[in-house]
């Protein structure tokens, strides 16, 4: 499985290149915060909306931790999508954003 440190997404983002940010965490996890543009799916919707993954493009998925968000990666590669697992999910992506003092 592909993984990505949350600073090269990160970087990605800064750079305006057109990433697909698909973040599977629950709906209340979301609400407390979600990166720039990425899209909602929860991890239990995948299968039923698999139809909504374009097989041309990549996708980068995003938990809270890393593990959901791998197991959706494995799904979708298993189903001829590419996807990379973002390391660390948004526990790493906050250390990311942060602004030191």
């Amino acid at each position: 499985m592909k993984e990505i440190q949350a600073t090269e997404l990160a970087n990605k983002l800064k750079n305006g290149e057109k990433v697909n940010i698909i973040d599977v965490r629950e709906d209340d996890e979301v609400a407390q915060g979600i990166i720039p543009g990425a899209k909602h799916i929860r991890l239990g919707e995948i299968p039923d909306r698999l139809e909504e993954f374009n097989q041309d493009e990549h996708y980068y998925m995003v938990c809270r931790s890393g593990a959901r968000s791998g197991r959706a990666t494995e799904y979708l590669e298993a189903n001829g999508i590419e996807a990379t697992n973002m390391e660390g999910g948004m526990l790493a992506w906050e250390d990311e954003t942060e602004v030191p003092e």
